[in-house]
């Protein structure tokens, strides 16, 4: 995916009540490295990559980028929020030109359930809606994947389309600063 954009990078941490969201450090990798070799983490993006694999490719200090947040609890990774501009390839657009920003977002496991994803992601929308006033931003999540699809709801995301990508139905919505969270 495109990165997204000119925009200050990085921004100082973001905090909410129980979260830090922060720019990557090395400390990150180990964390990195299980978040994409975990099958219950990758059920609904393709599958895990082998660990090998990602030991060779995940680099010293894992995704140094401009959109790339390391959602930190007590001083430890326990996943990332990321911006990235949507491909014109796929599939899911709302404007002709495309590029949209997208969010996306990835959790360990033994996080699901507390609430972490809607906290950091709502922290995430508002620094985004201030970076970068008056811009939409889009989600896309397989419709199979019941808690992202309550997530994205309770972030104020709007249903905008279904379709079928990755051999899966897509449930892709649209969230602009007027949203709930904005």
């Amino acid at each position: 995916m495109a990165h997204l954009g000119p925009v200050t990078w990085p921004p100082g941490p973001l905090r909410t009540e129980r979260l830090v969201l922060r720019e990557s450090e090395a400390r990150d990798r180990p964390a990195v490295i299980d978040l994409f070799g975990s099958p219950e983490v990758c059920t609904h993006l393709g599958g895990p990559r082998p660990r090998d694999e990602l030991e060779r490719a995940v680099p010293e200090v894992p995704g140094r980028r401009p959109g790339y947040f390391v959602v930190d609890l007590d001083g430890a990774m326990i996943g990332i929020v990321t911006f990235d501009r949507r491909d014109a390839e796929r599939p899911g657009h709302i404007h002709p030109d495309c590029g949209e920003a997208e969010l996306g977002y990835m959790f360990l496991p033994q996080m699901w359930g507390c609430g972490y994803a809607t906290e950091a992601c709502a922290a995430a929308l508002h620094w985004f809606a201030g970076a970068v006033p008056g811009e939409q931003v889009v989600l896309c999540t397989q419709t199979a994947n019941d808690a992202s699809v309550r997530v994205a709801a309770k972030l104020g995301f709007t249903e905008a389309k279904r379709f079928e990508e990755y051999g899966a139905e897509q449930w892709f919505g649209v969230w602009s600063s007027g949203s709930p969270t904005g």
